[in-house]
Formats: structure tokens, C-alpha cells, sequence
């Protein structure tokens, strides 16, 4: 698309929690300093979308577009700018702005500033045709994965891979060699192949009966795939839990080997029910995964510029926006939901 740009544009808008989006045609928005403007060409729907949507994230700013998995093509720069040039394609992930200068952002920990701004939450996303970005928020991707499928990279890419760096981390566990994934969706669908790549086992857990989803897992490199209340074959050296169900935190500590680790990846969870102590005992740990951070980012485009990832994604319009939300809610999708908004 070439020529003067449009001065509106279509967005899908959450007007309350708990209400259906709604197709608006809004003022198109104007980059202000240090931002640039993107013509957004896709953006993934992610389950932390479901939460703000459905109300289980307080305080969103309303209306909000909501989307945080966003490409796009750099069409304006606000003064200031120096980053990403017009014509360059670049994602926009959940972490949208931070202070730059707390404690937590001095310290490498700025998916913990206290002032974080994040993009379809507190910031307008990319449920949109066009959106404006924090230039320093904005990754560059691997020329290798087209739009629809560059994607589900900026958040279930990212997040899946904090969350396995920090499982590999941690203190008292000795190698992961035999690994659980705790919901077979969009982060765990990529995180699998990085971690068999990597050499590890993959024990695959998923909503019981859904053999689509245990299928897909084996497709991908598990050596296991079961419902989420069965034992695994052995014990485990660490657990990813990607599905919001506090109830599968005994249920991974269940299956924990002494010193092992379960990390909870989402940003929601239902309540986590009682259990005996003993499954916590001789050093087994749990950790939450809180946002990212930019080297996240960098290190984990990196890392799929070097191991091409197999990114399941379905295509949706924008204006069925409400059609990707309930298929993800359901628990009808393989893959990633992908908004793909079509420009005049």
C-alpha cells in the first residue's frame, strides 16, 4: 500500500469486561515521541487476551483495543525516533514501556517495574489496521516466518521461553533432562520443539480425552502424551504449566522428582487448592513467570532465526475477533489464532 495514510481505521473494541468486542472505526492514531506507527498485518490472539476480555485481569484501560502479539509494517516515526525506519517490519509484544529507571529496570528486571505499561492491557493493542509502539519495544523478526506466523512468537515464543530458561535454572535440580508441558496450546507447541532440539524428553499433559492435542505433541518430538490427571511413565525433572488451572500445580509437584520445579507461565490462574507438604518437600519448588523483558526477546527471535520453529497458526479476519476468542476459550484451536486485518 503506498499513498497518503488513511485518517481512520477499523479496530476491535472492548467497551466492558465480560462484553463481546465490538467493531468501531476510530480516528487513526499519531505516533508521539519515541513512537512509531505500524499498519498492523497480524496479530495473535493469546490466552492473557481471554483474561482481560473475561475480566480476570483487573483495570484495563477502557475502551481498550485489546492484542499484544503484533507485526507490523513501520509507516511514520513521532519525533525523537531513531530505532526502526519507515518500511521495516517489527513485533510488539506484551511489555509495552517501563521507567527505565527503578530498582527492577536497573537491575535487568524490568518485566517487574512497578510502572510497566503493557500493550492491550493498559496500552491500545493490535486488534487493529494500524497501532502506535514504543520504538524501544519493538523487535525486528526473523525474516524466515512470514506475518501470520511471526506472530504467535512475540508472546507464546517469549513466554514459553522465559519460562524454560528459568526451569533450567534452577538451584537445586541438577539437569532437565525429562520434561513436563502443562497444556498443549500456542507456547507449548514451540517451546517443545526448542527443548527437543536441546535434547531433552518432553511429557506432554493436556485436557483429558483431547487426543487431537496428545497427537499434535508426539507430532512435534514428545516422547509422552496424556491427559493432565494421569501419571507419566517416571518422574520428572521440571514442569512448564501453561494452562490457568491451579489444580494442576499438586498435580505437577505429584509427579516431580526431589529438587524439581514447577514454573507457572500465564499471568492468571484459578486458585491453587490445598495440598499435603509432602509434595512440596525435599527442595521441589514453584515459580510464576511475570511478563518479559527485551533480552527475552532478543534472545528467544534469535534463537528462532537459528532453529526453525513449526508455527501452528489459523488464520482469522479482524472483525472475527469474537469468533478466535471463543475457539480459544473452547479449547478448539492446534496452534495460535491469527488476526490478519485486510487494509483499503
Amino acid at each position: 500500500m503506498t499513498g497518503p495514510l488513511p485518517d481512520t481505521m477499523r479496530a476491535m473494541v472492548l467497551d466492558r469486561p465480560g462484553s463481546p468486542l465490538r467493531l468501531a472505526t476510530l480516528p487513526r492514531p499519531e505516533p508521539a515521541v519515541g513512537q512509531v506507527l505500524l499498519r498492523v498485518s497480524a496479530c495473535a490472539v493469546c490466552r492473557t487476551d481471554l483474561h482481560v476480555v473475561d475480566g480476570e485481569l483487573p483495570d484495563p484501560c477502557l475502551p481498550l483495543v485489546p492484542g499484544h502479539e503484533i507485526v507490523g509494517e513501520v509507516v511514520a516515526c513521532g519525533p525523537g525516533t531513531q530505532r526502526h525506519p519507515v518500511g521495516r517490519r517489527v513485533g510488539v509484544p506484551w511489555l509495552g514501556w517501563t521507567c527505565g529507571h527503578c530498582s527492577y529496570c536497573e537491575a535487568g528486571a524490568e518485566n517487574l517495574c512497578p510502572s510497566a505499561r503493557f500493550t492491550g492491557y493498559t496500552l491500545d493493542g493490535g486488534y487493529a489496521e494500524y497501532t502506535v509502539a514504543d520504538e524501544r519495544f519493538c523487535f525486528p523478526l526473523p525474516d524466515a516466518y512470514d506475518d501470520l506466523h511471526s506472530a504467535p512468537l512475540l508472546c507464546a515464543g517469549l513466554i514459553g521461553h522465559r519460562a524454560y530458561r528459568m526451569a533450567l535454572a534452577h538451584p537445586f535440580g541438577g539437569d532437565v533432562t525429562h520434561l513436563g508441558l502443562y497444556g498443549f496450546g500456542a507456547a507449548a507447541h514451540l517451546i517443545a520443539q526448542v527443548a527437543v532440539a536441546d535434547g531433552r524428553r518432553i511429557y506432554a499433559f493436556t485436557r483429558p480425552g483431547d487426543t487431537t492435542a496428545q497427537d499434535h505433541a508426539r507430532q512435534l518430538g514428545a516422547c509422552w502424551a496424556g491427559d493432565a490427571d494421569v501419571l507419566p511413565p517416571r518422574r520428572l525433572d521440571a514442569a512448564l504449566i501453561f494452562a490457568p488451572a491451579g489444580a494442576l500445580v499438586p498435580a505437577a509437584l505429584a509427579v516431580l522428582r526431589p529438587g524439581g520445579g514447577v514454573v507457572c507461565a500465564g499471568i492468571h490462574m484459578s486458585d491453587i487448592p490445598s495440598f499435603d507438604y509432602a509434595r512440596l518437600w525435599q527442595e521441589r519448588s514453584i515459580r510464576s513467570v511475570a511478563n518479559l523483558t527485551r533480552a527475552d526477546g532478543e534472545d528467544f527471535l534469535a534463537h528462532a532465526a537459528r532453529q526453525p520453529l513449526a508455527v501452528h497458526s489459523v488464520a482469522y479476519p479482524l472483525a472475527e475477533a469474537n469468533a478466535a476468542l471463543d475457539d480459544l476459550r473452547a479449547g478448539r484451536l492446534q496452534g495460535a489464532a491469527v488476526l490478519q486485518p485486510t487494509h483499503a
